[in-house]
């Protein structure tokens, strides 16, 4: 009888593992495209063996589009294909798998919290290589390239710390490694310029390689990554690797497989995009000038600020993070003085160099008594010429590109405007072209007025190429160079401007917000900065912010190696006390100042903002569709929601556009408030007449 029942129960046990392996599977396939989520493929059997979570599969859409998408989940659930035509996956790309389950996690949190679709985040974070179907490892191997980003003469020489910052390197560890519930995985370095956190940030990637931890170390600009890969480049030699766009795709492609294998590069230099390399054991991770803007992606989606996802993706790898800057941002700042980070001063330059001397100069007086005759006023000539007679180096700051941002009839007034977008034209003498600034379209040079005829088209004031012109005249013999968006788009162009201002062979550098960014020069002793509130005029809450930030970081790069420095600031303004604060370098009155007028009117980072962005090819549709979307959404938010309204700049690429603004308090769940105005969205977009509007969300916007 014993017998017997043990018989039935084998017989059973055979009988279950054969339904089993008789059920049909499934996988859920993530696909590089704006779908809500995942679409539902079976497992052909000859292919059940290779298919693995976040490995790469080829799947069809439609009836012939292939695509490369990702395994995010396999089951046997035929209660979820219920009622669907289920096809089958095509092949399989990957024999291992190229993303991890923490990953996909991470792109989950990304797509929740700036309200966007997983697939386009896995647009955002997988190289372009990798989402295209068979070529790609054959492609990869045939470039077998080297690896150029990994010097291979590397110095593992000990940089001395000054005292200074070994008492910063010792606050920052009490800050991670305090009792727990005093410890803060988020700490910042609050670090005038030239003051060092560079060495601080080397000791702190030397200890966290040393218990075999990987380091991420962000950098706001490309340009950036120029000098400091080569600094870093002699410390840690083979063991970093370098990711930004500016790679051909083979190289990110061959960098992201290198990050997936079990050789990775311990240390990954690069910009907001190495966000998205898988990493095995994170242990640290650097984000240097955190106040930058350019953290911020803007278009397409995911619109993330790498700043603040780089936190999540510590605390979800148990990571810690470093913010380094000079000038904190409000929001930063305000979580280190409320003690949810920890917050490390170093308030002295290296080598006990004194800060910059800033000089004002009111170029609204000086050209009432007509005494500025060049953009440059006679304090900030009598400089240049010193320094030039010293052999030192000089740098001019004008944060607008092209030769002048407008052309203007002297008869009529008539402005040459884009065709396609609401803004006039800038002029760019190099081109002899008038080219839109938010489309890229160009356009000939008028010979004459189209509205009165009169052939007489002034330019109105200076951008990069006239300040360049400017200085090539009253210094004809001085070496000049420009660094802004129109002589950096080739690949190597960032790298042999600043390479030749680094070896001398450049006199005076002229350049927009590129040369604010943490360059390092030793020879520069004069900066010019030629118009100082220029961006204060911008209609926006963060523009007293962003300029103290320019201001403050462009002075910083004079005198920085044994001797002070002296900066020309020049402006219409001279008694704001944003100025004030600029000259005394004085953070704290700011910060102050800016918090007191943001509690007041309510903005970040007193509150959250979400901005909500209509466009439609037919003025009248995005108007009807802002004013319906607001009557959806005032019911949930009240006085909380602000517009529709115009923006500023109400028309790009043909496409007129409309926004609202949405302030969200801390008391309220994100995950009600993301629910309300997905559903609020969908309503609208239904209606026969909206099918056609863009809308999207911009969470945390710059």
């Amino acid at each position: 009888m014993k017998k017997q029942k043990t018989i039935v129960q084998a017989n059973f046990l055979k009988f279950l593992i054969f339904a089993l392996a008789m059920q049909e599977r499934f996988a859920e396939i993530l696909l590089p495209l704006a779908l809500p989520g995942t679409l539902t493929y079976s497992i052909p059997e000859a292919l059940a063996d290779s298919i693995k979570v976040g490995g790469r599969v080829v799947v069809t859409v439609g009836k012939r589009k292939q695509y490369t998408g990702l395994v995010t989940e396999l089951h046997s659930d035929e209660t979820r294909t219920a009622g669907f035509e289920v096809k089958g996956i095509d092949s399989v790309e990957d024999g291992e798998p190229l993303v991890s389950p923490k990953q996909i996690d991470f792109w989950q949190w990304m797509a929740d919290y700036y309200m966007c679709t997983p697939g386009e985040v896995m647009k955002a974070a997988l190289p372009a290589m990798l989402k295209k179907a068979e070529r790609i490892g054959r492609a990869v191997r045939k470039r077998n390239e080297p690896l150029v980003w990994a010097d291979v003469g590397a110095e593992a020489v000990e940089s001395q710390l000054s005292e200074a910052q070994s008492r910063a390197l010792e606050q920052i560890h009490a800050a991670w490694q305090g009792p727990k519930k005093q410890s803060k995985r988020v700490c910042l370095l609050h670090g005038v310029t030239s003051s060092g956190k560079t060495e601080v940030y080397i000791r702190l990637i030397k200890e966290t390689l040393a218990k075999g931890e990987q380091v991420l170390y962000l950098l706001p600009e490309i340009a950036l990554t120029t000098q400091i890969t080569t600094r870093l480049g002699r410390v840690f030699g083979r063991k970093m690797g370098v990711y930004h766009s500016r790679f051909p795709d083979g190289k990110r492609a061959e960098v992201y497989r290198k990050q997936a294998s079990d050789a990775p590069f311990e240390l990954i230099l690069g910009v907001r995009s190495a966000l998205f390399l898988p990493f095995k054991r994170l242990g640290l991770i650097i984000v240097d000038e955190e106040h930058e803007t350019s953290y911020k992606q803007q278009d397409p989606a995911p619109r993330y600020h790498a700043r603040d996802a780089a936190i999540v993706l510590a605390q979800q790898l148990d990571a810690k993070v470093l913010l380094g800057t000079a000038t904190p941002s409000l929001e930063t700042y305000r979580n280190a003085c409320a003690g949810k980070y920890g917050k490390v001063e170093l308030t002295e330059r290296f080598g006990g160099v004194e800060q910059p001397q800033i000089v004002v100069e009111d170029i609204k007086e000086l050209r009432r008594k007509k005494l500025m005759k060049t953009p440059f006023s006679p304090r900030l000539l009598d400089e240049m010429h010193v320094a030039l007679g010293r052999k030192e180096q000089v740098i001019l700051f004008q944060n607008r590109r092209g030769y002048a941002p407008v052309l203007s009839c002297r008869s009529c007034g008539w402005t040459p405007r884009c065709t396609a977008c609401d803004v006039s034209l800038t002029y760019h003498a190099q081109a002899d072209r008038l080219v839109c600034h938010y489309c890229g379209a160009s356009y000939p040079v008028p010979k004459q007025c189209p509205q009165c005829g009169d052939t007489e088209l002034k330019d109105l004031g200076f951008g990069t190429e006239k300040i360049e012109e400017a200085v090539r005249a009253v210094f004809p013999d001085a070496r000049v160079a420009r660094m802004d968006l129109d002589t950096t788009r080739a690949a190597s162009s960032y790298t042999k401007i600043i390479e030749n201002f680094q070896r001398g062979d450049t006199d005076i550098l002229i350049g927009t917000q590129m040369v604010t960014k943490g360059l390092d020069f030793d020879r520069v002793s004069v900066v010019g900065i030629l118009n100082a509130d220029q961006s204060l005029s911008v209609p926006d809450f963060r523009a007293a912010e962003r300029t103290f930030h320019m201001m403050a970081q462009v002075a910083g790069r004079a005198g920085r190696r044994g001797k002070r420095g002296l900066v020309v600031l020049q402006t219409h303004q001279p008694k704001l006390p944003l100025i004030g604060q600029v000259v005394r370098g004085d953070y704290t009155a700011f910060y102050g100042s800016q918090m007191a007028e943001r509690g007041l009117f309510n903005y970040p980072p007193e509150v959250r903002v979400i901005d909500i962005h209509l466009k439609h090819r037919d003025d009248r549709y995005a108007e009807e569709a802002a004013k319906m979307l607001g009557q959806l959404l005032r019911p949930h938010f009240g006085d909380n929601l602000l517009g529709p309204y115009k923006p500023a700049v109400a028309r790009v690429q043909r496409l007129f556009i409309r926004k609202l603004m949405l302030k969200v308090p801390a008391n309220l769940s994100a995950v009600g408030i993301r629910q309300t105005l997905l559903a609020a969205r969908d309503m609208l977009l239904e209606q026969p007449h909206f099918k056609s509007t863009t809308l999207f969300f911009d969470v945390d916007p710059l």
